[in-house]
């Protein structure tokens, strides 16, 4: 009755200010839950879809925090040690064994009879007497057969012609006298098998020498030295020589160069090492 005419004042009055807001009401308590909509039909249930892709890889999760460590158990109680068991008894003393008996010796073997003699062996056939040796050929007298020599050059004799025997006239040692000092050749006295050997300084000029048999060049040696220098070159051979036989040494073309001085020698030296 009072809202009725509060609302007719207000709509007869030309103007009205709005009043102030009025306190909020209490909320009403819930209503009760209606019945259901039976007027709405229920779709079809669609078929059941086929199973999709494999979604992607989901990231992986943080790691977990560390959880803290448990508490260690109490140390037990060490038992306590158990008391020591009474010693046994001592075991009984074994009785030693009996020694065996030795044995009997045997009683030695009888002796066997000495046989007979046996028959004697015929005597062997003297042989006959061997026939007499030749006569061996008579032996030279008493004196071994020596031959030897050792000579050097000269230093006036230095760097000789080419093609000639070097005059090796410097006699070290010339007992038989088979070496000839004015040939500058040794002369073969006994057959034999006799050793030659020469040993040349050479200085200034290059070398080519050789060891010469009755004209016939047996042994060689070359020696390329140039200038100032001095080098040495050398041989020795073994050679078969007959009576009559001569030796020498010789420098070829103008590679004549043999050299000697005071303090340096050039050598030319043979010998008999066994006669026939």
């Amino acid at each position: 009755m009072w809202g009725e005419t509060w609302l007719l004042s207000c709509c007869l009055m030309p103007y009205c200010e709005k009043g102030a807001a009025g306190l909020p009401g209490f909320k009403g308590s819930k209503g009760e839950k209606g019945d259901p909509n039976l007027n709405v039909s229920k779709g079809d249930q669609g078929e059941t879809g086929k199973d999709g892709p494999p979604g992607p890889q989901g990231m992986t999760g943080e790691k977990g925090e560390k959880g803290d460590r448990g508490e260690c158990g109490l140390l037990g109680d060490s038992g306590q040690k158990g008391e020591l068991g009474d010693p046994g008894p001592p075991g009984v003393h074994g009785d030693p064994g009996s020694s065996g008996q030795h044995g009997m010796h045997g009683t030695p073997g009888i002796a066997g009879e000495r046989g007979e003699p046996g028959v004697p062996g015929a005597k062997g056939l003297r042989g006959m007497k061997g026939l007499r040796g030749l006569k061996g050929s008579m032996g030279q007298s008493g004196s071994r057969a020596r031959s030897a020599f050792s000579v050097g050059l000269y230093p006036s004799k230095s760097f000789p012609p080419s093609g000639f025997p070097v005059r090796f006239d410097k006699v070290f040692y010339n007992g038989e006298n088979h070496y000839d000092v004015v040939t500058s050749k040794f002369n073969c006295t006994y057959s034999g098998v006799y050793v030659f050997s020469y040993q040349i300084t050479v200085r200034n000029k290059p070398l080519r020498a050789s060891l010469v048999v009755n004209g016939v060049r047996k042994v060689r040696s070359r020696d390329t030295l140039q200038g100032q220098d001095i080098d040495q070159a050398s041989n020795l051979v073994i050679l078969k020589l007959d009576v009559g036989d001569e030796v020498w040494v010789e420098t070829l073309r103008d590679w004549n160069g043999v050299y000697s001085s005071s303090e340096d020698d050039s050598t030319f030296s043979g010998f008999l090492l066994y006669p026939d």
